[in-house]
């Protein structure tokens, strides 16, 4: 993409394969390939505070790739929906260090994926531009909350897109497509531009074609930045690409009450883990069955306070100009704004916040939350990395036909624990099962994202990333080379 007129037919082209999957929300090449050129001009040259802010040097592996970003992840002068209609129309007016660091090392942005409101959700149904389609079968949901990310990078339409994860929210999209999901350690990217859903759960991530594009894209995002206080910088390891004689643990009783599928996926990859040289064994994780109920009462409180600001006077749409009072006009706003599941979510968070309640819900999941992460630590003392489904089922229908809200809260059992903890962990392409994707998750310590890569990159060459029916690929469309950059 490297001229206005390799933007505009790859915009051609995207738009027209978009319409079966909806995974964008806004789609402006021409824009990205100018906003990446003002942010390799360095200090806010291109209006990026971030970018003033940071001194990573260019990549240039990333030189021309287009990328598409979650819309809540900020982009000077693209859409900062979050998918609500409370924020619809919003243009942001910076731009997220994670994103600004890619523009610097020649990625360029082409445009904002759908997803579920504020990042809350399972299945990208939950959104006010309408819910995504797999591109597999388009009757089946794409997951979520990062659901448009990884559908137009499993349809092919960019080689890789950045999404969040709060309790899983790039890596069951990423199962549900058959593409990866890398989710960073807690700090190992900086969060600034990402908008506020749980404060202390949330990263960013990604979602690529390949495990080698993730890799190089969290390495150009990776470090500490001035404008979070969260992030942190840390040495990294020498490489090493040689899986054997690592040791990769499967805790004990994980596969009971999971679909036939998943067990089939689980099986799959620990049979390639072991003709690469890698080590299989069991381990002891009792504590997963407390990682559910900790999170939601955490996510949820978390929640209700972050999305207190969005009243109508000091961010969100306001829609009680005739209201007797502030109070009616904050409820008018709100009313109008939100959706179904993020007003549910506000009210659990503000009753285990209300006064009183605080010792009972809150601070007790912040005590079994240090459990958690206790039993893991003990289990990286005897293991590498960890091996887990996902999800406990592969991509369920929509609406009613699929997985009730409830269930598939559930169902964020083994993505939860990651968040709760701050551990890394990818999701990988696992089996192709009745025509659908179904993959699984790695975890390793904190900020040795490495091994994850270690282990995902061999796997890759034994089971190479699935391609669905109507994939168009980096060939197929005119600007999209990763490898060269070129119009084509």
């Amino acid at each position: 993409m490297s001229s206005a007129g390799g933007a505009r037919r790859w915009q051609q082209a995207a738009l027209a394969a978009d319409e079966a999957i909806n995974g964008f929300v806004e789609v402006d090449a021409a824009r990205g390939v100018s906003a990446a050129g003002g942010a390799a001009g360095s200090n806010g040259a291109g209006g990026s505070q971030a970018a003033a802010a940071d001194g990573a040097t260019a990549a240039p592996v990333l030189a021309g790739v287009p990328f598409a970003v979650k819309d809540n992840i900020a982009v000077e002068g693209f859409s900062l929906s979050c998918g609500s209609a409370l924020l619809r129309g919003l243009a942001a007016p910076y731009t997220a260090t994670a994103v600004a660091r890619l523009q610097r090392a020649g990625a360029r942005v082409v445009g904002k994926t759908n997803l579920d409101e504020f990042g809350m959700g399972s299945s990208s149904e939950h959104s006010c531009f309408g819910p995504v389609r797999n591109p597999w079968n388009p009757a089946v949901v794409a997951g979520g909350s990062s659901g448009g990310s990884a559908a137009v990078v499993a349809a092919g339409l960019v080689p890789f897109a950045l999404g969040s994860d709060t309790g899983g929210s790039v890596r069951q999209p990423a199962s549900f497509c058959g593409v990866y999901g890398l989710k960073p350690t807690y700090g190992a990217v900086s969060r600034f531009g990402l908008v506020a859903y749980a404060s202390s759960l949330d990263v960013i991530g990604v979602t690529a074609s390949d495990p080698a594009t993730a890799r190089v894209v969290f390495e150009t995002m990776r470090g500490v930045d001035q404008l979070d206080q969260s992030s942190a910088d840390y040495p990294m390891p020498p490489p090493d690409r040689v899986p054997g004689g690592l040791a990769v643990g499967v805790p004990n009783g994980i596969l009971e009450g999971v679909d036939p599928a998943v067990r089939r996926a689980l099986e799959a990859c620990r049979e390639r883990l072991r003709e690469a040289g890698v080590r299989c064994v069991p381990v002891e994780l009792g504590s997963l069955e407390y990682v559910v109920p900790a999170y939601y009462v955490i996510a949820t409180a978390e929640a209700s306070a972050n999305l207190a600001r969005y009243d109508g006077v000091r961010y969100g749409a306001r829609d009680g100009y005739g209201a007797a009072d502030a109070e009616e006009m904050t409820i008018a706003a709100r009313s109008a704004g939100f959706g179904a599941e993020v007003k549910l979510r506000i009210l659990v968070g503000t009753y285990v916040l209300r006064s009183g309640f605080q010792e009972q819900y809150y601070q007790r999941a912040q005590r079994i939350r240090t459990l958690i992460r206790r039993s893991f630590e003990r289990a990286f003392g005897e293991v590498d990395l960890l091996l887990m489904p996902t999800f406990p089922v592969p991509p369920f229908a929509h609406g009613d036909a699929g997985l009730d809200a409830f269930r598939q809260k559930q169902g964020d059992l083994f993505t939860c624990a990651a968040n709760l903890t701050g551990h890394p962990a990818l999701a990988v392409p696992g089996i192709i099962d009745g025509g659908l994707p179904v993959g699984v998750q790695f975890m390793a310590p904190y900020f040795r994202e490495d091994l994850l890569f270690r282990v995902a990159e061999p796997l890759a060459a034994q089971f190479e990333t699935p391609r669905p029916p109507r994939y168009l690929g980096p060939g197929a469309v005119p600007g999209a080379s990763a490898a060269s950059g070129e119009d084509g």
